[in-house]
C-alpha cells in the first residue's frame, strides 16, 4: 500500500517513513502542498498523511483539493496544533482521522491501521465511522 506524507518537517517525513515503511508501507515524503498534488496525480497513493501548518498552502487547502480531485483517498491529518477547531475542521473536510504532533510510533501506527481498516470494512456490511 502507498503511503503519502506531506509535512514541512524533515523529522516529521523522516520518522513516518522509517516507522511505516518498517510494517511494509511504501512511504513516498513531500514538504508541500503543490508538490503533493503532483505527486497524487502520478503515484496514486492509497492513503495520505497531510500536516495542518505549512508554509505557502496549508494542509486544509490540500484536503479540500483532494477530497474535490480524487474523493476515494482517505486523509490523516496531523498537527502540532490540536484545537477543537482545527480537529472540528478537518473533520469537516473530510479527514478519516486526525493525529497530534508530536506522536510515537504506536500512536502513528494506530491510527493507520485504523483507517485502512475503516475504508476496507466501508462498501462492505459497515458504514463510515462504524
Amino acid at each position: 500500500m502507498k503511503i503519502l506524507v506531506v509535512d514541512d518537517e524533515s523529522i516529521v517525513l523522516d520518522s513516518c517513513r522509517r516507522v511505516l515503511g518498517a510494517e511494509g508501507f511504501e512511504v513516498s515524503a513531500v514538504i508541500s502542498a503543490d508538490e503533493a498534488i503532483k505527486t497524487i496525480a502520478n503515484e496514486k497513493p492509497s492513503l495520505l498523511l497531510i500536516d495542518v501548518k505549512m508554509p505557502g498552502r496549508d494542509g486544509m487547502y490540500l484536503m479540500r483539493e483532494v477530497k474535490e480531485r480524487w474523493p476515494d483517498i482517505p486523509v490523516i491529518v496531523m498537527s502540532g496544533y490540536a484545537t477543537r477547531e482545527t480537529i472540528a475542521e478537518a473533520a469537516e473536510v473530510g479527514a478519516a482521522s486526525f493525529i497530534a504532533k508530536p506522536f510515537t510510533p504506536e500512536e502513528l501506527l494506530k491510527t493507520v491501521q485504523k483507517v485502512i481498516q475503516k475504508e476496507e470494512n466501508y462498501g462492505k456490511e459497515e458504514g463510515p465511522g462504524d
